[in-house]
Order: C-alpha cells, then sequence, then structure tokens
C-alpha cells in the first residue's frame, strides 16, 4: 500500500535527523500528526498546549539540540500563533522548520493556496521567514520542496516555512529518491552550525585576508575580543587567541558561556543589560576582534570609523546584509568565502574586479570593520592563531580588565544583598549560581530578569543558556525549556521566569511539563518565578501551590533567608519542580554605563507618573551608589 504524503513528510524528517515535531491538533495537520503518532520511529510527536508553545518549544529543541527544530500548525489563528516563536528565531539565527497545514489549494492556479488573506500564510510569515517559504501542490514535489527547506535553515540560520494543503497532504506519494549529501547540523549542546556560509558552501578566508588580520591584532595595544552565538563550539580557540593577545572578552548576550565566565578577563555581556567591565572594555581599547557577532548593539561598541581598528570573524556578512567595495582611500576591506582567494566585499562566490569603479553601500553606510573573514569560524581562527606574536605586550592592559572584573563582583554581591520588600530580585539569581548543576541548560525571560541572569550567573564549562535577544518574545523560557529537555533529556533544565510571562501561558506550560516528565530520563526542570506582581502578590494561591496540584514540587519563598532553602529544594526535587520568591518589584536594573545625571533625569521622569516611584529611585541610586564604596562590605 502506497503512503501519503504525511507519511513520506514523517519519513523524511527521520532521513534528515529530526527526532521531534512539537504540534497541536487543528485542520490541516491532523494526517501529519497521525503518522508521527503512528510511527515506530523518531521523529516523535510533541504535543504542545497551543501552536505558539510549538513555534517556542521548536527553538528551544533547536537552541540546545543543534539541529533544526521541527513546529507543525494549522493554517488560520494557529498559523498566526507561530509568528511569536519564528520572531524569536529569526534574529537569534535559529534554525526552525514550520510545516503549516492548508485547507484549500488550487492546483491549477500560481504555485501558492488561495485563501483569504488574514489567513494567507504568504501574507503571514513572509516577514518572518523571506529566506524560504513555498507550498508543496503535488506529492512527487513533497522531497525537492522538503530537502531545499532544510538546507536553508541549516546553511543561513534562519526560520523556513512549508505550507501543506490538507488534500494533498492525504494523497498517496510516490517513493521519492534518497535525501542528497549536505552537511548536518552538529549534535550538541548548544552548538550553533557555522560551516556553510548563505550558498551552502564551507567558507574559508584567503591567506592575504588573514595576513591583513593578523597585522592588525599584532598592532593593537589594548585588544577586546567580542563573541555572540556564532562563535559556538569555537570556545579553545577563542580562549587560545585571548592569551595570545593579552584581551579582554566580553560577550553578547546570545553569546554568553561560549566562553566559560569563570576566567578572570571574560567581561560578561555588552549591551543596554550588560555589565560595567564590557562597558569599560570597549570604552578603552583600540582594537576590536569581532567572532560570531550580531553586533545588535552598535552604540555599546567603540567607534569603528574612528581610531579603533577591528575585524570580525562569521560564517554570515554583516547582519543587515550590506558589504561595501574598499574604498582605496579608507582602511576598510571584506573578506568574502572565495576559492580564488580574492579579498572581496561582494557576496559570496563574486570576485570583485580592480577595475571596477567603487559603488556605494546599499545602506548609504561604509562597511564598519577594517576585515571582515566571512568563512567557518574554528577554521579562521585556527589559521590566524599561528600568525599572532605572543608576549608581554598589553600586560598592563590584561590586568586592569581583570581588576574592572573582580571589582564589578563585588558590586554586584552588595546590590544584590540590599535590603528590599520583600525579597530583591538580585538576590535570587545571586544565591543560585554557586547551586548550578554542572551540565545544566538555562532558559530566561527577557527584561529585568535577562539583566539578573546576564550579571550574576556564571555559565561554566558544560553549562548552556538560551533566551530572546533579538524580539523579546515574552513567556518563551518555560516552552525553550520544555524544547531543550527533548533535545537533551539527560541535563537538568532551569527557566527564570517572571510573573507577567507566567500569567501569559505559564500554567498551561506547566501542565505540560507534568505530561511530559516520564520521558526525560532526568526529570529536573525547575520553573524559578520572580514574582513582583505587586501588593496582592502575598495573598491567595500562588504558582507554587498550582505546581503541586499538578503532582510537582512547589516552593515559596517569602523572606531573603528563605532563597538559598528554596533553591536547593527545587534543584534537589527528583521531578519537576516550581519555587516562587515573592521579590520587590521597585528594583530596577541600572544600567551599568549610567551616570548620575542620567539616574536624575529618569527619576524625574519617573516620579512624574508612578505611584511607586520614589521607592524605585531609591534603589537606583542605592545600587548606583556600590560603584564607589572602597571595599567588600555593604553600604
Amino acid at each position: 500500500m502506497a503512503a501519503t504524503v504525511a507519511e513520506h513528510l514523517v519519513r523524511r524528517l527521520r532521513e534528515w535527523g529530526v527526532e521531534h515535531v512539537f504540534g497541536c491538533p487543528g485542520d490541516g495537520v491532523h494526517a501529519l500528526l497521525d503518522a508521527c503518532d503512528g510511527a515506530d520511529e523518531a521523529p516523535r510527536l510533541v504535543r504542545s498546549p497551543h501552536a505558539r508553545s510549538s513555534a517556542f518549544q521548536a527553538v528551544g529543541d533547536a537552541r540546545f539540540g543543534g539541529r533544526p527544530g521541527v513546529c507543525a500548525a494549522a493554517s488560520g489563528p494557529d498559523a498566526v500563533h507561530l509568528l511569536d516563536g519564528l520572531s524569536a528565531a529569526k534574529p537569534d539565527r535559529v534554525p526552525v522548520l514550520a510545516v503549516v497545514g492548508h485547507r484549500r489549494t488550487d492546483r491549477n492556479g500560481p504555485q501558492r493556496p488561495e485563501a483569504d488573506p488574514h489567513t494567507d500564510p504568504y501574507t503571514l510569515f513572509r516577514d518572518v521567514a523571506p529566506d524560504f517559504l513555498e507550498t508543496v501542490t503535488a506529492p512527487q514535489d513533497l522531497a525537492d520542496v522538503l530537502d531545499r527547506a532544510l538546507r536553508t535553515a541549516y546553511a543561513r540560520r534562519c526560520p523556513v516555512v512549508v505550507v501543506v494543503p490538507e488534500d494533498v497532504m492525504e494523497l498517496d506519494c510516490p517513493e521519492p529518491p534518497e535525501p542528497p549529501e549536505f552537511p548536518r547540523p552538529p549534535a550538541g549542546l548548544g552548538a550553533a552550525p557555522n560551516g556553510p556560509g548563505r550558498d551552502g558552501r564551507t567558507a574559508s578566508p584567503s591567506a592575504e585576508a588573514l595576513e591583513r588580520a593578523a597585522e592588525i591584532l599584532n598592532s593593537g595595544d589594548k585588544v577586546a575580543i567580542l563573541v555572540g552565538r556564532g562563535a559556538a563550539g569555537a570556545g579553545e580557540e577563542v580562549r587560545r587567541i585571548a592569551g595570545l593577545l593579552g584581551a579582554g572578552v566580553a560577550e553578547e548576550l546570545p553569546g554568553k558561556g561560549v566562553v566559560s565566565d569563570e576566567l578572570p578577563y571574560v567581561t560578561g555581556p555588552v549591551g543596554p543589560l550588560g555589565t560595567r567591565p564590557s562597558y569599560e572594555l570597549m570604552r578603552d581599547c583600540d582594537t576590536v576582534l569581532a567572532i560570531g557577532s550580531s553586533v545588535t548593539h552598535p552604540r555599546f561598541l567603540p567607534d569603528l570609523g574612528g581610531h579603533v581598528r577591528s575585524i570580525r570573524i562569521d560564517v554570515e556578512p554583516t547582519p543587515d546584509g550590506t558589504a561595501c567595495p574598499p574604498d582605496p582611500s579608507s582602511r576598510h576591506v571584506s573578506q568574502t568565502s572565495q576559492a580564488s582567494g580574492h579579498v572581496s566585499s561582494g557576496s559570496p562566490g563574486t570576485p570583485d574586479s580592480p577595475d571596477e569603479p567603487d559603488q556605494p553601500c546599499e545602506s548609504g553606510e561604509p562597511e564598519p570593520y577594517d576585515v571582515e573573514l566571512v568563512a567557518d569560524v574554528r577554521e579562521t581562527l585556527n589559521r590566524l592563531i599561528p600568525a599572532i606574536r605572543s608576549g608581554e605586550r598589553g600586560r598592563e592592559w590584561l590586568d586592569t580588565v581583570c581588576d574592572n572584573v573582580r571589582r564589578w563582583e563585588e558590586v554586584l554581591d552588595r546590590r544584590a544583598r540590599l535590603s528590599a520588600d520583600p525579597v530583591n530580585p538580585e538576590l535570587v539569581a545571586r544565591l543560585l549560581d554557586p547551586l548550578l548543576p554542572p551540565d545544566a541548560m538555562l532558559t530566561c525571560e527577557p527584561g529585568a530578569l535577562a539583566a539578573w541572569y546576564a550579571r550574576h550567573l556564571t555559565l561554566r564549562p558544560g553549562m548552556h543558556g538560551a533566551l530572546s535577544t533579538g524580539s523579546g518574545a515574552k513567556g518563551c523560557a518555560v516552552p525553550y525549556a520544555i524544547g531543550a529537555k527533548f533535545a537533551r533529556p539527560d541535563r537538568p533544565a532551569i527557566a527564570l521566569v517572571d510573573d507577567a510571562a507566567m500569567r501569559l501561558d505559564g500554567l498551561e506550560e506547566l501542565s505540560a511539563v507534568a505530561r511530559h516528565r516520564h520521558l526525560w530520563q532526568d526529570p529536573r526542570l525547575v520553573v524559578a518565578v520572580w514574582n513582583d506582581h505587586g501588593p496582592d502578590r502575598g495573598a491567595g494561591p500562588g504558582y507554587a501551590e498550582f505546581a503541586r496540584s499538578l503532582g510537582l514540587t512547589g516552593v515559596r519563598v517569602e523572606t531573603p533567608e528563605e532563597v538559598e532553602a528554596g533553591w536547593r529544594t527545587a534543584l534537589a526535587a527528583d521531578g519537576p519542580a516550581v519555587v516562587e520568591f515573592l521579590t520587590d518589584p521597585s528594583v530596577p536594573p541600572v544600567p551599568a554605563h549610567a551616570t548620575w545625571e542620567q539616574l536624575g533625569a529618569a527619576a524625574a521622569a519617573v516620579l512624574k507618573g508612578e505611584p511607586d516611584a520614589g521607592s524605585v529611585a531609591r534603589h537606583a541610586f542605592k545600587a548606583k551608589m556600590q560603584e564607589f564604596l572602597p571595599g567588600p562590605e555593604a553600604g
């Protein structure tokens, strides 16, 4: 008996190494979900509370599994709910495949379903999946469309969408050809595929570009390294080149943990939620080496067009997609992957002719980097390292960087121990840090929680973290953690969540955790809730009690003295646990670079419209004051 399109779709996903499909029932995808349920092998179906959760879980699976995540949803409202997850995947460069069912197709019309504009998948997904959005209009097209979709998701690290109409899903499908050979994503904790470029080929820098990059780095006295998620898997190479250069290492938030935060010269995240040492590192350096960086906060970087020289290494060109031809009167040179080894600035595969006149950038701005090596990160670093001269240069710079890191740790400790009503939210994160399991997978909500995660948690070797940095998607932490548990069921996961996220979808997600826990070898999934929702936070049943009603461990922490014990109880539980901390909503995440004048202006603005503004201002000034105390004692 011939297999249906839905059954062949499941087989093709298996051939690509997909282990799970996250989805919920709906018109247009019943056949796919039934095919997953009926299969004796992977991919297994993970039933989600709703489509929004399906997309976030697929992102979590991709972030921690190192392979493209796959979610499925029906057209109409369910498809709309995929947008949050796919919008989070796009700027964070996460490979995700969304299979969208559709109730009607027009075989004789254009290569797309005919539908109401409000539910037309092409209208709906064209912004979040611009790299690949296609419809399977006939059974024989399935293998080709799916192969190209997964190839694109992997090579370009992006979300892709495949639409399969309901009537096509149920048709018999001819046996497809074997999938073509293509590099598969490396399966590993938090691995980010960085081998092939946008055209799917392995990129390699030319000798000329490497020589130019080494010349710039060797001439620098105050070198700063900035790592992003694109450097995942190259942590050892980053450590080696940092040691040779005497460089400090700052992190973009998605790159936290690429290099161990325990190293004395790792200054922490850079950006509005970053650390003071990273701000000082970027402010005072004379050379920047950006590795796998998407430069999401350029205003926190030095003036790359001024006195600071710069190199960027990544498999993708600069995030804005523009790469300007070099101006002979400037220092700017951009290198892309070329078999011929030419120094180039165009798209991969098209070397520039030296006789061609310079063309303006599409953006109207010159490329900021002196040398851009659009190539495999690990290979490029391994070829660059032998050309770096080691020595005592920059020793005073490195000592200053390390001193700044030590001083900042004292400041953070004092801030965490400032009094609050009832619990200081910084203290909650501070006391978790030494208790983190060595193989912990952490997920975090955006906002103030991301600041506590960025500043107080030390990601050591074997740990990995993920959060939505590009879109700031609310309610992502728990489904990310669920996806992480399916990607790595033998590791503990910890989701850092605020009250707003729990009120959005958190209770449904806890129900999903209770339903799935028997599928994980290590059943530990800790959901930590910073409950700061105002005067009523201490009254009535809370999240810990709801967790207990589901058969999970539930812990409620109401005083600072109970914080450490609450963490220990949740982490020692023999299954999923919810630990609920009643925290003070008036403790703000003071920007590390904020001046007294800026704090004063912000306080004056807040005082005009917030009833509790006086308390917020007091906490902000007390936090800032800790930077000026002479010793480790609290002020």
